[in-house]
């Protein structure tokens, strides 16, 4: 067994030579597979590395922390590789499977999530680290970063990433005391095979990337792998439309506590009354906690706590630390408000049930909506537009999403790009007095950006640039 780090209570590099004599194909070299690329050659594994973008490829040479083996070139074969590791964007079943994951079930190599290769690495390097996991379709980032704030407040060795952050295989070893906190995809989940989470945590479940899984029932079933090889000792989270009674029952059978946790309904940990409580009694009022707003933030919270005090956090410290939570960008963050209207930057609502959780917060709002809609649309949405003074409509699917509104006698306009929208939506808010100007979009946001982020960061700029321009009474928030 390698050595540790010579401090034990340090987080640091993993030691060279964890994978010596290891060979792994990597396919995709974005902010996943790049990162894996450098950190199994640091830890002495021989790699064929490989992106059809040739800036990517391109990338991977100039970047730092190369190390020897490390080979880009396309696959032809994978005879002699230990593993696949995809990116989690790049199917391995469906749609359809990409080329290289067929290569991979020819030369019958498993196809692994790099969260699989950080829980192997931790246990190679004589850690006993916990995992805990968190998953879902809405809320998994906040909770995510909530958990590891927890842990780190309370001075217990934490470190954040998966999905969210750092690739897994970024993150620095932790010693015995402490906690890998990773948010896991559907696409990362069926994927693993040996990690094993001390604490998992299922937030929601509703329709989402069902191309990639077929149908719900798929989708669910990717989800559920999170849950796999726990046992006796651990700990299960469901909330609120997660945890039926049979999912319960199996977990209990295998000697796993299991939690339940909402925002607004009774469960063992709940935040419903605006009070966070589980069954001994009150833990912490929500409303000090600016970065938490409504009911959906109130069952982050609850699944956080749930966790940290199952991972040794005292129950005293889980007050403070809400407070203090600063929030994630692009999930309801202020960026900026004019003569007293506020703008608020929820980009990272890619589908309707997450911009559902962001309408619900305001009684009055302009609303900006629109990108790649998702199966079903907004239809969904119905329940909160009377809360919309008028609506905005960007990117592809704004005209789709222009007709359930019109069916509901909601104002709006196919404004088509936020440079459009933006101007005109505070001139609605204006004009009606509503108080709100939400970026909510209900859609992915590839028809026009890059990413949520790059659409978050462009309606900051927006916002801040009418700002400059107006003669109102204007102010800035944190544009993440």
């Amino acid at each position: 067994m390698t050595t540790r780090p010579a401090d034990p209570d340090i987080p640091g590099p993993f030691p060279p030579g964890l994978f010596a004599g290891h060979r792994y194909a990597v396919l995709g070299l974005g902010r996943n597979g790049a990162p894996v690329v450098r950190a199994l050659a640091a830890m002495g594994a021989r790699i064929q590395a490989w992106d059809d973008g040739q800036a990517a490829r391109a990338a991977l040479n100039a970047g730092p922390g190369d190390a020897p083996g490390i080979t880009i070139a396309p696959f032809s074969t994978l005879d002699g590789f230990d593993a696949l590791v995809l990116s989690p964007g790049i199917p391995h079943l469906l749609p359809a499977p990409h080329p290289v994951a067929l290569l991979a079930r020819a030369a019958g190599i498993p196809i692994l999530s790099d969260a699989d290769l950080l829980f192997r690495a931790v246990r190679r390097a004589g850690s006993r680290a916990r995992f805990a996991g968190i998953t879902g379709t809405n809320g998994k980032s906040t909770t995510t970063a909530l958990l590891a704030h927890m842990l780190q407040a309370a001075g217990i060795p934490a470190a954040a990433g998966g999905n969210l952050g750092p690739a897994s295989l970024a993150l620095p070893l932790l010693p015995d005391d402490g906690v890998y906190v990773l948010e896991m995809s559907s696409y990362m989940l069926e994927r693993l095979h040996d990690l094993r989470f001390d604490a998992a945590c299922l937030l929601n479940l509703t329709p989402d990337h069902l191309d990639r899984h077929g149908d719900m029932a798929g989708y669910r079933q990717a989800k559920l792998h999170i849950f796999d090889r726990q046992g006796p000792g651990d700990l299960a989270v469901l909330g609120d439309n997660a945890a039926t009674d049979a999912l319960c029952q199996d977990l209990r059978a295998r000697g796993i506590s299991v939690m339940t946790i909402s925002g607004s309904a009774p469960a063992d940990l709940t935040g419903a009354d605006g009070t966070l409580r589980d069954t001994t009694g009150p833990i912490a009022p929500l409303a000090a906690s600016p970065a938490l707003p409504g009911a959906h933030n109130a069952e982050n919270a609850a699944a956080a706590t749930a966790m940290a005090l199952a991972l040794g956090v005292p129950r005293a410290h889980i007050p403070q630390a809400l407070r203090d939570f600063p929030g994630l960008p692009h999930r309801q963050k202020p960026v900026g408000a004019i003569d007293g209207i506020r703008f608020i930057d929820d980009s990272k609502a890619t589908n309707a049930d997450a911009a559902a959780r962001a309408l619900g917060c305001y009684d009055r709002l302009v609303w900006i909506a629109g990108g790649l809609a998702k199966a079903g649309g907004i239809a969904d949405l119905a329940p909160y537009f009377p809360r919309i003074a008028h609506a905005l409509l960007i990117g592809r699917d704004g005209p789709a999403l222009a007709e359930t509104l019109a069916a509901h006698g909601v104002p709006h306009t196919l404004s088509g790009t936020l440079d459009q929208a933006v101007p005109a939506a505070l001139d609605a808010a204006r004009r009606t007095g509503a108080p709100v100007v939400l970026l909510s979009p209900a859609c992915a946001s590839f028809d026009q950006f890059s990413s949520f982020e790059q659409r978050g960061r462009h309606f900051a700029a927006l916002v801040e640039g009418i700002a400059n321009t107006q003669d109102g009474n204007h102010a800035y928030g944190d544009h993440g």
